[in-house]
């Protein structure tokens, strides 16, 4: 629609400009406003068969660390990616990471996420330097290479769904949400500078009441 009335709008301004016609009956005309998408997210019981991948095979340990972190913390793909062992504290469950703007946040690690990392670490026997999720020659790990393993993880785990970075970050926001009704402390975690970003939420949040309610209440709207 936007794109239509940006075409009638430049015809009209050259039929102006030309002299075939004396008004420009698009001026003070605005678009309709786009509805803004919400994101998608997994589902608990969605986000516990994704993360549940099998540790004993070649960097299945890397790869249950990569997804517990994601899902505990709400990191960004670059922020992960950055994150080098001398910004995690598993003893006190704190993660320090910088973030959009050169903005440093202090983010809890939840215990399983804690655990995965701490086996990560036993097997992998880094310096504190070091690259949490290394990649070739012990620089940090791609990011295509993280959206590219989180894809086959999922399609590994029986999940069909699109899964990327930013999903997990979604469902971690969303369930927080859900669980807390704390917009502020939520706002905080993702370390968005403007709390309007973060109300994107309370809709999926909404969307969640709706469901339980049609499903519950006696007068709820049903089927015929």
């Amino acid at each position: 629609m936007q794109r239509r009335l940006s075409a009638c709008r430049a015809l009209l301004r050259w039929l102006l400009k030309h002299g075939a016609i004396t008004t420009d009956p698009s001026a003070g005309l605005r678009g309709p406003k786009a509805q803004r998408k919400l994101p998608q997210v997994l589902d608990a019981d969605e986000m516990g068969q994704l993360v549940a991948v099998p540790q004993e095979v070649p960097l299945g340990l890397r790869d249950r660390a990569m997804l517990e972190l994601f899902y505990s913390s709400g990191l960004r793909l670059s922020e992960l990616c950055a994150l080098r062992w001398r910004s995690l504290d598993l003893a006190d469950g704190l993660v320090t990471v910088t973030g959009k703007g050169n903005k440093s946040r202090m983010v809890p690690v939840g215990s399983h996420a804690r655990a995965a990392l701490q086996a990560w670490r036993d097997e992998s026997k880094p310096g504190p330097d070091t690259p949490v999720f290394p990649g070739r020659a012990g620089a940090p790990i791609n990011p295509r290479t993280v959206q590219l393993r989180l894809r086959a993880l999922a399609q590994q785990q029986g999940l069909f769904k699109r899964v990327h970075p930013h999903l997990l970050r979604h469902s971690f926001a969303s369930h927080v949400l859900e669980s807390s009704g704390d917009l502020r402390g939520v706002q905080e975690l993702l370390g968005h500078a403007d709390i309007a970003t973060t109300q994107i939420y309370t809709h999926l949040d909404f969307q969640h009441l709706a469901k339980v309610y049609d499903a519950a209440h006696p007068r709820a709207r049903r089927k015929p």
